[in-house]
């Protein structure tokens, strides 16, 4: 196959991955005197803090879905590919991908993270994960058919498992699904299952730390925490879990959770990227970048997004949070340095501007921190909602948005709860080209350090001010 890229004395900028980074560099350099290609497994951009509404049947997947052809209608020198990067051949300017190689005169990598599991096989094979909307749609139909699979359940202690949802990872994801679990369980589900008693149904938030919201401050961490126990989500801080085999929760104190659906929020890593030298990888997959967004170990190669470590920013000697708002500062200032060096100017290094960051825990329930005041309740749940509202792609997506948010508001009652199946299944994909190795495994000590508190990890992952 080829990739059919049309020749031009323009410098291509190759970008790989069209979420937050990715497209927001693409739109930065749009009108510049440049040949871009974009590649992306799928033909859209995914709003990610919003995966949850769609896993729990609040919005329509397409809703926070939009085609990154229709985004660049109006720029010739734009390319899409729908492909996958399968290596980096840095000594040959080009990467592989599965429509054949792909030569570039820049590549900036932000193809994003995906779940950490921590090595824990079972858990990796039984949990659901939330890190696109495939895997919001299989949680949606995982929760929807155990219901279903509970009218008929031959035991109550089968029926008490099927029932029974438990998340790990206190970040705003985690605590965000949970509430609206909660809510669905008292206001939703008895109208459309009034034979099961949802008085046996329980909601666990579990939390390897000894808070929610580690990012946060510590006033939104025990309000939301506060909220949750409201809404009778069972929180448990401190826990740690070590196995599940889809049946059963293991925690490390040997505490057992019957449960058939565990929402795996607990951390992320760096998508693979293969071909880059040993050393621009660090800890998670992530790669290590100067001030200016290059890999180190390449000339013409950069990272943006969830996918970089910079330890050059003196704010965040340790990395920045895997957030969407910082992946769009970054690709921001890497725009304007590729504009620059066109121009032969000096590039500027990368300061993050942090926004604050918020959560919403249920209706009327959430919890805001800004730079110069924090607070909680209704107006940080209006906030949380204007600020998500405003920063979705597309008009037309917004509107809808806004209208099953205000019919949820007045009616308590999504119209969404459809239980979706595939009836093909996908061909595994062949290539001549060895697969790309595993991301770089840290070393022992630093992983013993880190294990037992992978929640860390998870906090960083969530959305900022902005609402990305």
């Amino acid at each position: 196959m080829q990739a059919n890229i049309p020749t031009t004395d323009k410098p291509r900028i190759v970008i790989v991955g069209g979420g937050f980074a990715g497209l927001k560099l693409a739109r930065e350099l749009a009108k510049s005197p440049v040949q871009i290609v974009l590649i992306d497994k799928n033909n859209f951009h995914q709003f990610q803090p919003l995966f949850y509404q769609v896993a729990t049947a609040g919005l329509e997947p397409s809703s926070i879905l939009f085609p990154l052809r229709k985004v660049f209608q109006s720029h010739k020198n734009i390319h899409i590919r729908v492909t996958e990067l399968l290596e980096i051949e840095p000594d040959k300017n080009r990467i592989q991908t599965d429509l054949g190689p792909i030569s570039y005169d820049e590549l900036v990598i932000a193809v994003g993270a995906s779940t950490n599991f921590f090595g824990m096989k079972n858990v990796q094979k039984y949990s659901r994960p939330m890190k696109s909307v495939n895997e919001a749609l299989s949680l949606r139909n995982t929760i929807l058919e155990n219901y279903e699979k509970a009218l008929t359940a031959k035991t109550e202690t089968e029926q008490v498992a099927l029932m029974n949802i438990a998340v790990v990872g206190g970040g705003p994801t985690g605590v965000e699904v949970s509430g609206t679990l909660a809510e669905m369980r008292d206001r939703i589900l008895p109208k459309d299952y009034p034979e099961l008693n949802f008085q046996k149904m329980n909601i666990y938030l579990i939390e390897a730390s000894s808070q929610l919201l580690n990012g946060m401050s510590e006033e939104s961490s025990r309000k939301s925490q506060a909220y949750l126990r409201k809404l009778g989500v069972n929180v448990l801080l401190g826990t740690l879990v070590t196995d599940y085999d889809g049946n059963t929760i293991t925690t490390k104190d040997g505490t057992k959770i019957p449960s058939k659906t565990l929402v795996w929020a607990a951390g992320i890593m760096g998508n693979p990227v293969n071909g880059l030298p040993q050393e621009a990888f660090f800890r998670g997959g992530r790669l290590r970048t100067d001030g200016f967004h290059k890999v180190e170990g390449t000339e013409n190669i950069y990272a943006v997004g969830d996918i970089s470590y910079m330890e050059a920013d003196k704010n965040y000697p340790n990395g920045h949070p895997q957030v969407a708002q910082v992946a769009i500062q970054q690709a921001e200032n890497l725009g304007k340095n590729l504009k620059n060096k066109l121009k032969h100017r000096v590039p500027r290094s990368f300061m993050y501007k942090d926004l604050g960051s918020m959560a919403t825990v249920g209706k009327n329930l959430a919890v805001v921190d800004l730079p110069f005041v924090k607070f909680q309740g209704f107006m940080a749940w209006l906030v949380w909602m204007f600020v998500h509202l405003m920063s979705i792609v597309g008009v037309k997506n917004r509107l809808l948005i806004f209208v099953n948010w205000a019919w949820n508001y007045v009616t308590y009652d999504q119209s969404l709860r459809l239980i979706i199946r595939s009836n093909t299944k996908e061909e595994p994909k062949k290539s001549n080209l060895t697969p790309p190795k595993p991301t770089p495994i840290i070393d022992e000590d630093i992983e013993e350090d880190i294990e037992p508190h992978y929640e860390i990890v998870e906090d960083m992952e969530e959305e900022s001010l902005t609402g990305i």
